[in-house]
């Protein structure tokens, strides 16, 4: 697959996506159900900490990507809700490590919610994978 990034704005750069990723000979494709701070059974983790929520969001998504034996440099798009933005963002730093380090910075959304599916949860990440 061939990845290549537009964006006729540079500003998105700054915060680490890409405004659009044009793919090319695309032969296989991944659609990741939002991610969230669980453990293997499902049971919610980290109540009140964004931080340590998110890293334990990434793991499942990494997990759940590993499983379809991609990684995080196949991400291609992210949707990510949060039911506090301004918490959110002061941790972003843990999701630009990680994609950083796979050296992809896939189109993003980030979206203020009232709250997620289960109530302690206040970190969720969708993800589109390709290659």
């Amino acid at each position: 697959m061939d990845r290549t990034a537009v964006n006729p704005w540079p500003w998105s750069l700054n915060f680490g996506y890409n405004q659009a990723e044009k793919l090319d000979a695309v032969t296989q494709q991944l659609v990741c159900a939002g991610q969230t701070s669980v453990d293997a059974e499902g049971s919610p983790q980290h109540a009140g900490d964004m931080r340590s929520q998110i890293a334990l969001a990434l793991d499942n998504l990494e997990a759940v990507l590993e499983a379809a034996d991609m990684g995080l440099a196949d991400v291609v798009r992210l949707t990510i809700y949060a039911t506090d933005v301004d918490e959110a963002l002061a941790n972003f730093d843990v999701l630009g490590a990680r994609f950083g380090a796979a050296q992809v910075q896939p189109p993003m959304t980030l979206l203020g919610v009232t709250r997620l599916a289960m109530a302690p949860l206040m970190f969720e990440i969708e993800a589109t994978a390709a290659r």
